[in-house]
Order: structure tokens, then sequence, then C-alpha cells
């Protein structure tokens, strides 16, 4: 199944990062603002969301939309995860997501949690940066080299991992949230990996440039 791709309202400085998800054989859906963005990198969505309170352009005539009333639970975020989630797509990537305001960050860290507690793969993507949020089992990073990884507790008070294939090795270490400890460690092999034993983990992956 194609992957989902979901553009939020969050300025993006390089619009060229979409490239690298194959966007043409993705779904795209658009979150409020997101269409802008969506505009500026000549992408064309198949679906668009929200309550059009920060959109400065009308989705094309030809595009799905799903108008959401102003005073609502979810954020346009959440609600287009939810309906990528509800149509089925295993792997949903956030673009436009982190950058603008900070509680909507938050917020879209939560939508990460969200995804993965459904059993799906979700990932946030920044110019150099890649979040993801672990509730189970392993992650392996491949051909990622001499990236910068950084490890946290997320909505939890400690976590347990283990490391493999970077610099400063962790047996079932456990990081707790009032100790940044988890800050900087480096990919030295082309395969590398993080095993969650217990908690949830809010992953960062900075591209070695």
């Amino acid at each position: 199944m194609k992957q989902c791709l979901i553009i939020g309202s969050a300025p993006m400085k390089d619009l060229s990062v979409f490239s690298k998800y194959d966007p043409k054989n993705s779904f795209i859906i658009c979150a409020d603002g997101g269409l802008d963005t969506a505009k500026a990198a000549k992408l064309s969505p198949n679906l668009v969301i929200g309550d059009f309170d920060s959109a400065k352009c009308e989705p094309p005539a030809s595009v799905e939309v799903i108008r959401l009333q102003r005073e609502k639970d979810d954020t346009d975020m959440m609600c287009a995860v939810k309906e990528g989630i509800r149509r089925g797509f295993q792997s949903l990537v956030l673009f436009g997501a982190a950058g603008g305001r900070e509680d909507h960050t938050y917020a879209n860290y939560c939508a990460l949690e969200y995804i993965s507690s459904q059993g799906r793969q979700g990932e946030m993507v920044m110019d150099h940066t890649h979040i993801f949020i672990m509730t189970r089992g392993r992650m392996l990073l491949r051909q990622m080299k001499g990236a910068t990884v950084s490890v946290f507790p997320f909505g939890t008070g400690m976590c347990s991992v283990t490391y493999r294939g970077m610099k400063y090795r962790l047996e079932e270490g456990v990081l707790i949230s009032n100790d940044p400890r988890g800050t900087s460690n480096v990919l030295i092999n082309d395969d590398a990996s993080i095993t969650l034993h217990s908690g949830h983990a809010i992953i960062f992956v900075l591209d070695h440039v």
C-alpha cells in the first residue's frame, strides 16, 4: 500500500525533503495551511482537511475536502492523522509539523505517539531532522552512518533502551525524564538499532551533513 504524507501548517524552509519520500506515488493529505506548502512544492494533494483558519489558498475543485468545525477537540493535524489511519495506511510521514507554534509542535509529537499506538509507522520530517516515537519493539537505522541520535522518554517518567551501532553503547539502560543524558549519540555503523524494553521514547535523528 502507498504511504501517506501529511503536510501541516508549520513553515518549511527546504521543500526538497519531499523528493526523498516519492510524493508522486504517495497519498497526500494537507492539513489546513499545509495546502500552501503543497502548492509551493508543486505537489498535488489527494485530500485537504481542516477548518481553514490558516490556509491562504483554496483547494482545487477536483480535490476531496473535509471541512472541520473551528471549535473541536482534535487539531487539524490530528484529524488528518486519524483520517489516514482510517483509510488503512500503515506508514504516515508528517511534514510542516514543527517549527511554528511550540504547543502545536508538542501536539504533533502526541500525534506521532498515537500513530505508533495504532500499530502504524510514523515519522516527522524537518529540514535535516527525523523524529520518531517508539512504544514497543526495535527500530532499525540503516545507511545513516554519521547521523546524530538523541533519545528521551516521552509521556512517561522513564524508558529502558539498548543501542547497537552507536558510539556510546547502552544495554537495557534507563533514561529518565529529568536527565537529558540521551542527547547526541552518533551512529558509527550503517546498520544500527534502538530496542525499547519499557516505557515510550521520542527519537531525534539529525542527518550527517
